[in-house]
């Protein structure tokens, strides 16, 4: 470790933890709010911020009412306490989930910040290099392997049950692999069918191509890729 000395209780070695969770934070939270995903700097940071001072909390009761103190406890219940403030952040739309990353993200705040909290300003500093540096990086790479796969994510709504019925078999007969086929049918007052279907591409066709003359078929109303 490079920065062991601030480990020990000292003003200025607690000002740097203070400053440390509020700077690393906030980067996290700078990035998910650039993307205009949930959290944000003062989320983020807020998160952090509390992390560090229950972390400085609980080994300023250890040294002081050695005794009487867990220094593992409070710090445990951030951890699992946490997850209710990350799940505010995940949205369910059209049978999509959103939000996932930037629950995680304000979960891995809270761990930054008992880590930077108690001192170990090392793991601090690169577990959110590695983050920032993963949530650009691995998007990149995940585009490149589902191309390669060639495998969609389909929202479909149609007129009927024999649309949905037309569909499915239209695409096997065009050589697409159904990986799966889901069709809902409307509730109560509903006008439409839903259809959500994993596919891939026969071989030697255009996907972009191949989607506009699924969106084309009579009693398709609309057709998204997630």
């Amino acid at each position: 470790m490079f920065f062991t000395s601030l480990t020990e209780w000292t003003a200025g070695n607690v000002m740097i933890r203070i400053l440390t969770a509020l700077v690393l934070g906030g980067a996290i939270g700078i990035d998910r709010g650039v993307k205009r995903r949930g959290g944000g700097a003062r989320t983020d940071a807020a998160v952090c911020l509390g992390a560090a001072l229950v972390m400085l909390t609980a080994q300023y009761m250890t040294l002081h009412f050695p005794d009487t103190v867990n220094l593992s406890r409070m710090p445990a219940q951030v951890i699992s306490g946490v997850g209710f403030l990350g799940a505010g952040s995940i949205i369910v739309s059209r049978r999509q989930i959103k939000g996932l990353t930037s629950a995680a993200s304000i979960w891995i705040c809270a761990c930054v910040g008992l880590a930077a909290g108690i001192g170990f300003i090392d793991g601090a500093a690169v577990v959110t290099a590695v983050l920032l540096a993963g949530l650009h990086i691995l998007p990149v790479i995940e585009d490149r392997i589902y191309q390669y796969f060639g495998y969609i994510a389909l929202y479909i709504e149609a007129e009927d049950s024999k649309t949905a019925a037309f569909l499915l078999h239209k695409m096997k007969m065009d050589g697409c692999k159904i990986d799966m086929y889901e069709v809902d049918k409307p509730g109560a007052g509903g006008q439409t069918f839903t259809i959500m279907a994993t596919i891939r591409v026969a071989p030697g066709k255009n996907r972009e191509e191949y989607l506009d003359e699924l969106s084309g078929t009579e009693g398709i109303i609309s057709l998204d890729s997630l």
